[in-house]
């Protein structure tokens, strides 16, 4: 009772590959190129986006947990030693800088409590930048698959134009044996090129909008670090 259901893709199949065989080497190529940044784009979209709800967990536990610590300033080194999650990285580098000033000070006689806040405000700023920029890795490539392949596949569809007017030139006549190869070509490019970048314009949206909000989550975290370490400090 299945056949009837399974028949119309099979068909659909075999005729892909039907056209596939017919088109021209140029056309193969696209086609195949094609097919190869849609496995890309499918692999960066998921490893991205279970990428991001994996930090952003680890994220809310670690958030959760410093909230729970009475001071910030005299945590053990373990809660130094998380750099993969990128608030404990924030952390991290906020408090490191901050006794670090705070040494060099006592070194020279020279305490100064807004010196070593000031230094552990560009450490924030700095690992902000650079979890930042862990967040958006990826997205450019992924961003160059959704513009560049309708213009692969339209690549390809002049191409195979092309191939079938030149078909017609050679033999003079104006036949469908003569023309089906370049336009079915033509039209396969196309369409692999439209499977491509239709999916992947969706997921780099999705994307686009968690990276967003996580980016933003991530500076009012810091920003409240920072409020919290001034408080300790002072």
């Amino acid at each position: 009772m299945f056949a009837p259901t399974l028949l119309p893709p099979l068909l659909a199949t075999t005729n892909i590959i039907e056209i596939f065989e017919r088109c021209d080497s140029m056309d193969k190529v696209i086609v195949v190129g094609l097919i190869v940044l849609s496995l890309v784009a499918w692999t960066i979209m998921f490893g991205k986006y279970f990428e991001l709800k994996r930090l952003r967990r680890l994220n809310y536990r670690f958030e959760q947990h410093l909230r729970e610590q009475k001071t910030l300033l005299d945590l053990p080194e373990s809660f130094r030693d998380q750099r993969v999650i990128p608030y404990a990285d924030v952390f991290a580098d906020a408090l490191e800088n901050f006794w670090r000033a705070a040494a060099i000070g006592k070194e020279r006689g020279q305490e100064n409590p807004r010196a070593r806040l000031e230094h552990a405000e560009n450490a924030i700023q700095r690992a902000l930048a650079r979890q930042t920029l862990r967040y958006e890795s990826s997205m450019i490539f992924l961003a160059s698959i959704v513009s560049g392949a309708p213009f692969i596949g339209l690549l390809g569809t002049v191409w195979g134009v092309m191939e079938a007017f030149s078909s017609v030139a050679m033999q003079q006549s104006a036949g469908i044996q003569q023309l089906a190869p370049g336009v079915s070509g033509a039209m396969l490019a196309t369409i692999a090129g439209l499977v491509v970048a239709i999916p992947s314009v969706f997921g780099y949206n999705l994307l686009l909008g968690n990276t967003r909000e996580m980016i933003t989550e991530l500076e009012n975290y810091a920003s409240a670090l920072a409020d919290r370490i001034e408080l300790e400090s002072n």
